[in-house]
């Protein structure tokens, strides 16, 4: 675990900040995201504070970059790290939130934006730890 760079790990989930605040902007999914979810997203209808929410978002993030790090250990390599992160993304965290979305009754448009969204930010995570020096 003395092998991660934590520069590459901030840089990591600074890029699933960036992604998240596209994909789920009015631009990409947001409309669609809100309604599958029952929200409406001109509202803050269950009255978390933002900063909160953002500030535990990115702490989780750093935690997951962090993790995939490690998996992936010392120079991965472009190819290793770019399969690494398609699996934990789509096979990892997309499977499980389709467990959760079977048994809770979410739509199958739910969960295609959420393990969407999830493993792009893996496949970004694995593309920062490929290139990174």
């Amino acid at each position: 675990m003395t092998d991660v760079n934590l520069l590459a790990v901030g840089v990591a989930a600074l890029s699933s900040f960036l992604l998240g605040g596209l994909w789920y902007s009015p631009v990409m999914f947001l409309e669609s995201w809100a309604k599958e979810s029952g929200l409406d997203p001109r509202t803050n209808e269950k009255g978390r504070h933002p900063a909160l929410v953002f500030g535990l978002a990115f702490v989780l993030a750093v935690i997951a970059a962090y993790l995939l790090s490690v998996l992936l250990g010392p120079n991965p390599g472009l190819s290793k790290a770019l399969c690494y992160g398609l699996t934990v993304g789509l096979g990892f965290v997309g499977g499980s939130f389709g467990i959760n979305y079977v048994f809770g009754g979410n739509s199958l448009k739910l969960w295609l934006i959420n393990a969407g969204y999830h493993t792009v930010q893996f496949i970004l995570y694995g593309l920062v730890f490929g290139l990174w020096p």
